[in-house]
This record gives structure tokens, sequence and C-alpha cells, in this order.
């Protein structure tokens, strides 16, 4: 019999103290081809990278999402959210879903690979679905971000809604925006380095020590 573990409830999650999140100041928004060639240089150094999509929500029956309009990608001390209306933009985006030898980890990316098969024309190769990673270690299907945090860090990771729902197809993304897309990207990253998976070549943020 497999052995199942247990996760916390949402009551006991609310309790937890808040994730340590990266702030604005080390969160770069992407919008042309020179800033993507240049977050493509940074993003080289390192094995693994924390993914993420975001689209405009359908509100809609039977509406077909035209997303993902939001990639975004971590590595253990920054994140960058790259938009996808400038062309040259999605063609670095696409070469780099595509690129071999880097994992690309993250949560619930099955529809986020069809979303980018269908839009930018490139399979993601090396991607890391980190749900399926904790159903084989006996939690239950689909943890999502805010129970591996909850799980591993004892931690609560906080995800605004109306984040979730908002216009991610609006060209001028919002400060909230910016920072719930390049966190979730790097909760991925952080819960990957968490579970022991290999190294990410980086040393995460540290929370501040308490005093007293």
């Amino acid at each position: 019999m497999n052995t199942r573990h247990a996760t916390p409830a949402k009551e006991q999650i609310a309790l937890m103290e808040p994730f340590e999140r990266l702030g604005l100041d080390r969160i770069h928004l992407v919008a042309t081809g020179a800033q993507a060639r240049a977050a493509r240089a940074e993003l080289a150094g390192a094995p693994v990278w924390g993914f993420d999509t975001e689209s405009r929500p359908t509100f809609v029956k039977n509406q077909v999402s035209d997303g993902p309009h939001v990639v975004q990608l971590s590595i253990a001390h920054k994140a960058w959210v790259f938009q996808l209306h400038d062309p040259e933009c999605r063609t670095v985006v696409a070469r780099l879903l595509e690129a071999p030898g880097v994992v690309k980890a993250g949560f619930g990316l099955g529809e986020d690979r069809r979303r980018i098969v269908s839009k930018l024309g490139v399979e993601p190769v090396e991607v890391l679905e980190l749900n399926t990673v904790f159903r084989d270690r006996g939690y239950r299907k689909d943890m999502g971000v805010r129970g591996a945090v909850a799980v591993l860090f004892n931690r609560r990771f906080i995800k605004s809604r109306k984040a979730t729902t908002s216009n991610w197809a609006n060209p001028r993304l919002t400060h909230a925006q910016l920072v719930y897309a390049a966190n979730d990207a790097y909760a991925a990253l952080r819960v990957f380095d968490a579970l022991g998976l290999g190294p990410t070549g980086e040393t995460p943020l540290q929370a501040p020590r308490r005093r007293g």
C-alpha cells in the first residue's frame, strides 16, 4: 500500500507566516527584443528555471484563450516577466523554452504547454511538472504552489485573486501583476531546490532573522 502524506488544510496555511517573495527590485519586465536578449544572457548560466505563464482569462462559454500573454522565468535571486506582444521578444522566449539542458520547473503546466505550442509554435523541452513529483512521493494530486510551500517551508504563499483574473494581455502590467507572475516562477524554483531534485546553480534569498 502506498503511503499517503497529509497536507495542511487551508485554515492551517492561513496561520502560517508569509513566504518571502521577490520584490520589484528583483523583477524585470521584458517587452522588447533587446530586453529579451539581455534576459536570455543572464538565464543562460542556470541549470534550472522556475517557469510559469499567464493568460488573459475568458469569461464566455466555449471562448478559446489566445494566451499565453506572459511567460515568466526565474533563477534563485531574480525573475523575468516576458510580455509576448513584440515578435522578436516572442522569438527569444520560444528559443528559451525549447532550449535543451535546462529544466523548466513549475506547477500545473499542462495547459501552459498546449498554449505555448499553439502561440509560439514550439514544444517546451525538459519541463518538470512539480505536482507529479509530489504525487510520486505520496502526496495528494495537484498540490499546487500553495500546498508545496506550506509543506516544505511551513509558509503561506500569497496569491492575489484580483491579479489571477486580471487582464494579462494589457500592454502595461501593474506592479501587482508583476509581483504575482514573477513569484509563481520563483516559488517553483525554491520548491525544486527544497525537494533535492538537483542543483539550481545559485543560493536563494534568505528570510531575515527575527530578533528576540
